[in-house]
């Protein structure tokens, strides 16, 4: 057992034991000693949850209890995050000689209003996006953008497909792929098949996202081969119109460098637009330097819970959104479902669709 995995369960328990203080507060007659049983036992469920489904994949127990772990995780990440803030009211208040009852059944209001909104957001099919560039001469075209699907066990087959046809109803003339696509769980070939069936008139091209490399990369790779996705590791292809797309293996994972990507887009024709695929949002200052028209990143998910991304930008300069970088558009995607904990708080999925010199 690795020593992050120890300290993930820890925090973990501490952040049930905030949540679980404030609702002692708001129901005196809960006792301590109860709630600590109550959250032991569902932090050894959540716990067993996350490390059995790894190995265990069939059967709707197993699946059951995926969703039960990560589930209860992001509402404890949620009622942590509320709690912590309630009770800085709580004692401003108290500070001011303000009566507090009223904070009591209020917050529990909230805080059940956040965890429907929260299910909503991942249950949800995510919605067409559609962003406008213009890059001076380029073609006109429509790319799909997949991104950050996380297939397996935490989303369905059927799910996926309903995802698919969406993007099929839109047209595009080709798929750009951004990694983190499959996770773990049974019936790989099946989603890589589906996706094999969705064809475009320039096809589908992509990278390996930080998961691809947890989850094996020599599976990853097949994925991508049966899903019929021309993978781009550092290196890039050129379209019958003239576009280049580039993609960079990602970027914390296997350490690539600023140089790297220097060298691979130094390869290009810069009179060619020159689109870069990158899974993890970083060195965009270096892409636009080297004649980059376009890139687009995900990995970041807009931080799927709230306030979860205050973190994330912490890590990364820009996590979401459009973004002009030296005159290079940059697109970062929150990603079409979710990593693990199937719940979003203003954070919502989205299916892109990226419409160039529309």
């Amino acid at each position: 057992m690795s020593m992050f995995y120890l300290v993930f369960c820890l925090v973990a328990f501490l952040m049930q034991v905030v949540a679980g203080a404030w609702l002692i507060k708001c129901f005196p007659s809960m006792g301590v000693k109860g709630s600590l049983l109550v959250m032991g036992l569902l932090s050894a469920v959540m716990f067993a949850g996350f490390t059995l489904t790894r190995t265990h994949q069939t059967g709707l127990f197993w699946h059951a209890l995926y969703y039960f772990a990560y589930t209860y995780l992001g509402l404890v990440f949620l009622s942590f995050a509320l709690s912590v803030g309630f009770f800085i009211l709580y004692i401003l208040l108290t500070c001011f000689h303000v009566k507090t009852n009223f904070l009591f059944p209020v917050s529990l209001v909230i805080l059940v209003g956040v965890w429907i909104i929260s299910f909503w957001g991942g249950f949800s099919t995510p919605k067409v996006k559609k962003i406008m560039v213009q890059i001076p001469g380029a073609p006109q075209m429509k790319w799909a953008v997949l991104s950050d699907t996380h297939l397996g066990m935490g989303v369905s087959l059927s799910r996926f497909d309903k995802v698919l046809r969406r993007l099929e109803a839109e047209k595009p003339d080709g798929i750009l792929v951004l990694g983190d696509v499959f996770e773990y769980g049974p019936d790989r070939e099946k989603y890589a098949a589906r996706l094999a069936q969705v064809k475009t008139p320039l096809g589908s091209f992509g990278v390996l996202g930080n998961h691809e490399y947890y989850m094996g990369y020599g599976d990853s790779k097949q994925f991508f081969k049966d899903a019929d996705i021309t993978l781009l590791e550092n290196e890039a292809t050129a379209l019958p119109n003239g576009v280049q797309i580039a993609g960079l293996k990602d970027i914390r994972t296997t350490g690539v460098s600023a140089g790297q990507v220097a060298k691979l887009l130094g390869g290009l024709n810069p009179q060619q637009p020159i689109i870069l695929l990158s899974h993890t949002p970083l060195l965009a200052e270096v892409a636009a330097q080297h004649g980059t028209d376009l890139m687009l990143s995900g990995h970041t998910h807009n931080g799927q819970l709230w306030p979860f991304h205050y973190l994330v930008k912490t890590q990364f300069p820009r996590i979401y959104g459009l973004h002009d970088v030296n005159g290079m558009k940059f697109y970062i995607t929150s990603g079409v479902f979710y990593w693990g904990i199937p719940l979003r708080f203003l954070a919502p999925a989205e299916l892109v669709m990226v419409e160039v010199n529309p």
